[in-house]
């Protein structure tokens, strides 16, 4: 009787892990697009909620048969629930707009470090996880599974605390600038430290008798966290949100990697889910800025750029400068406005505003259409949320290779705080960001560039744009210069 009760909990157990994985598929399909994105926000959510109340229910079932009681160790799964989940919803609830990339490095860094305590957890007491009988030694299976989630865990913490470092931008300790950070002979030491780090990794896994090969072990992980530091500080400010979707599937990767040795199913279906999507956006992104896939991998593929931030130089040249009455007029008076979106619209939280200025142009009977480059802020998508955040309507985003094609008839583009993703050098064959897919918005017959001053952006490089004859700077806070606009509108 009892064997047939536990061999229906382990099939509930199954099925509510099969329900969980199916809304993580649905959640990954909703967010392929802005329109379905809050509905695959939900059934992400609501996967997540069964994955982690099965697992909870797993964990107590599982104690209760192995000595009968259930009290404390479930009372500290529950309080590590409560109180991880507290701090996490109030850390996203007061999370401004402009820092939800550094929250999504931290979340990264997060689950690296997750996995290797649970490595280190499983390598110590193997028979705690149903891995290995009381005094039996790891089976070798389990020990590549461990030793492959452990050293990409590791990678992924360091790594993701070297991006939130250089995203926030708070910090003075050189690593975490947005500059490069490179030396002679960089890319043999990673080379050199990850061939040890595997060396040792299979004498941990090849180590013969009951007791794990501690030493190995340690070593290895303290050479991944020190290998993940240095795949991430050559990377440049310009290069950031290709990290992040890197770095996302790492740790994917890592927690399928545990998966495998728990033997847990769920595990290994979200973070098979989470590592291949980050790594086909990856991918996408990549060739967004033209950049190898295979050097994002190994690291440092931002080293070679020719700036190392925002701070770059720029050339003393001629520009034609204009007030927001000047702007408004002009794009009242068109039939036809591009808005280019850019991380100094997020800055200043200028999206609301835009959304009046729209509309009122709308009302006029100006044609608007809003047009999204896939780096454009810093992480994937960044431009998409924030004017979702304003509720702007679906139908009016569209992607770079959806629009590109209609910058040459159109009146007016409007560039609030975009810089690189509509940088004309990228067609130049010598420039540093040759190749790199741009907004063509200097095809336009006039161009309205919102910027707070002739800065260059990440990439360090003079902008063209901002010196033809047919573009007009309006200088200023984002926000501000939108509500004078609005008011000229009226």
């Amino acid at each position: 009787m009892e064997n047939s009760m536990s061999f229906i909990s382990m099939n509930l157990v199954t099925m509510m892990y099969l329900i969980a994985s199916v809304c993580f598929i649905q959640a990954l399909k909703g967010l392929s697009s802005p329109a379905t994105a809050r509905k695959g926000n939900a059934f992400g959510m609501i996967g997540m909620t069964v994955a982690a109340i099965t697992t909870v229910a797993l964990i107590f079932k599982l104690k209760s048969m192995a000595d009968g009681s259930s009290g404390m160790g479930f009372g500290l799964v529950a309080l590590g629930v409560i109180v991880g989940g507290g701090i996490g919803a109030t850390l996203a609830k007061k999370v401004e707009m402009t820092k939800m990339p550094e929250l999504v490095a931290a979340m990264h860094s997060l689950i690296g470090l997750a996995a290797v305590c649970i490595a280190v957890a499983a390598v110590s007491e193997p028979y705690a996880f149903r891995i290995a009988g009381i005094g039996e030694a790891l089976p070798f299976g389990n020990r590549i599974e461990l030793f492959i989630g452990t050293f990409v865990g590791a990678i992924t913490f360091s790594g993701s605390v070297i991006a939130f470092g250089k995203l926030s931008g708070k910090y003075k300790f050189r690593l975490f600038q947005g500059a490069p950070v490179s030396f002679k002979g960089q890319h043999m030491l990673n080379l050199v430290l990850a061939i040890v780090m595997v060396g040792l990794g299979l004498a941990f896994c090849f180590a013969e008798g009951v007791a794990p090969a501690w030493t190995p072990f340690i070593i290895m992980t303290a050479i991944a966290f020190v290998l993940g530091v240095l795949i991430i500080i050559p990377i440049g400010g310009a290069d950031m949100p290709v990290v992040v979707s890197m770095l996302n599937s790492y740790s994917g990767w890592a927690a399928a990697g545990i998966g495998f040795s728990l033997n847990n199913s769920m595990l290994i279906i979200a973070g098979s889910l989470v590592g291949s999507s980050g790594a086909i956006l990856s991918y996408i992104m990549c060739k967004a800025m033209n950049r190898s896939f295979f050097n994002v991998i190994l690291g440092g593929f931002g080293g070679d750029a020719a700036a190392a931030g925002p701070a770059g130089s720029t050339e003393q040249r001629p520009v034609k400068a204009g007030s927001a009455d000047d702007a408004a007029f002009i794009m009242s008076n068109a039939e036809t406005v591009i808005i280019v979106p850019g991380y100094g619209l997020a800055v200043a939280r200028a999206q609301h505003s835009l959304k009046e200025l729209v509309e009122k142009l709308t009302h006029k009977g100006v044609i608007v259409k809003y047009a999204i480059h896939p780096v454009a802020g810093r992480m994937p998508g960044h431009m998409n949320v924030l004017l979702a955040e304003a509720e702007v309507p679906y139908d009016q985003v569209f992607e770079m290779e959806d629009i590109n094609g209609e910058f040459g008839q159109t009146d007016v583009v409007l560039v609030l705080g975009a810089n690189d993703v509509v940088n004309p050098a990228a067609k130049d064959p010598k420039s540093s960001i040759a190749g790199m897919p741009i907004l063509e918005a200097y095809k336009a017959k006039s161009i309205i560039v919102n910027k707070r001053s002739m800065a260059s952006g990440y990439a360090g490089l003079d902008n063209d744009l901002f010196y033809q004859a047919n573009t007009m700077m309006v200088f200023g806070d984002a926000k501000k210069v939108i509500e004078d606009m609005v008011k000229a509108v009226d």
